[in-house]
């Protein structure tokens, strides 16, 4: 592009807001204002961090005052992604949006159908892959060293981790779900090294017990929540698909399970390299392992210098990928075939059957 973006705003001041400031700071752009619903909270933040253009109540409001604002995060709950998402394509602007992409497929293709309508750009916070261990991963299977990649297990693991229990992440109709779409990154991440194959068929099963009880929520601050709130959600989440190519994925994520604590991880059979990739209390290790002359040889590389899951790194990313310094670590084909897979998993669940999707419709077997 030959303008150079370089001022954006902010929709929405959760707790991912910070993150979105440190790296469009990082990518030499502005975060010129915020918009956000509450005011007490839109103009805490703002001063906070510095916002020259403070708070506003709505994303036409904020423009009015400051029509040199060029792009926008959206950084709000699952449900409004779609509307404001939208909006501000229509508005002209370049949207980054948090995860999940919407609350189905069908909602994620509408973005993408108003993004291509109004030729702006259209990405998505899939952050951890901008982690260095992902970033090197996808290098190595790039280059060839990995090989055919033949079967892989994305595992986002909770022991006690029910976010904001009886709030907005625990209502369906806010979330569109519970762990298997809030905590959908080492699916997307095993997705993306595998190059996003067609699925064939999926077979999943979702479990609830424990997302009633206020004990099995998370030890963070924000998640004191209601106990008499919504809790219409699942707690866990197993699954495993089946791809055209020939591949298969069992994914694995909960907020709420007797396991012995929280992991996330990413594993890959290969033909050439074996690698395991795991984020510990955001310090990331990767592990490949191989055969060489009868000898098996394994690799521990440790990246500290990477603590934040990328999530400063990848709004960095499209400010760079606006102003033709990078590639996108994203796609909007990529987000709606993750939406589908999700979908399917879901419907999977319900009717206790394998799903297939084809042509973007899903058939019960």
């Amino acid at each position: 592009m030959s303008e150079v973006i370089n001022k954006v705003a902010l929709i929405g001041a959760g707790s991912m807001a910070e993150y979105h400031v440190k790296g469009y700071r990082q990518a030499e752009a502005e975060v010129v204002a915020l918009v956000d619903k509450n005011p007490a909270v839109g103009r805490a933040f703002a001063t906070r961090f510095g916002l020259r253009g403070g708070c506003y109540g709505t994303l036409g409001e904020m423009l009015e005052a400051h029509p040199e604002v060029q792009a926008v995060s959206v950084i709000t709950p699952n449900k409004f992604h779609l509307p404001l998402v939208t909006e501000a394509l229509s508005r002209g602007l370049h949207v980054f949006c948090e995860k999940p992409p919407a609350l189905n497929a069908a909602e994620t293709r509408e973005m993408a159908a108003v993004a291509a309508k109004n030729q702006r750009v259209l990405m998505f916070d899939l952050n951890n892959r901008a982690r260095l261990d992902a970033q090197y991963v996808k290098r190595q299977i790039r280059e060839g060293a990995v090989g055919r990649i033949n079967s892989a297990q994305a595992v986002w693991q909770r022991r006690t981790g029910i976010p904001g229990f009886g709030g907005w992440f625990t209502t369906k109709a806010l979330a569109g779900g519970g762990p298997l779409i809030d905590l959908l990154h080492m699916i997307d991440l095993a997705l993306w090294f595998m190059d996003y194959p067609e699925p064939e068929f999926v077979l999943a099963q979702t479990f609830e017990d424990f997302i009633h009880d206020p004990d099995f929520r998370g030890v963070w601050a924000n998640t004191k929540g209601d106990a008499n709130g919504t809790t219409d959600i699942e707690a866990a989440c197993h699954g495993f698909v089946r791809f055209k190519t020939g591949q298969v994925l069992y994914l694995h994520n909960s907020w709420a399970e007797l396991v012995k604590k929280e992991d996330t991880y990413v594993a890959l059979q290969a033909t050439g390299t074996g690698v395991f990739i795991r984020s510990v209390n955001e310090s990331n290790t990767c592990e490949l392992y191989s055969q060489e002359h009868g000898v098996s040889r394994d690799q521990c590389l440790r990246f500290r210098n990477d603590l934040d899951m990328g999530r400063t790194r990848a709004p960095a990313n499209f400010i760079d990928t606006l102003n033709g310094k990078a590639e996108p670590l994203t796609s909007v084909d990529e987000a709606i075939r993750l939406m589908e897979l999700i979908d399917t998993v879901y419907l999977s669940a319900e009717k206790s059957r394998p799903v297939h999707i084809v042509d973007h419709s899903y058939i019960v077997c």
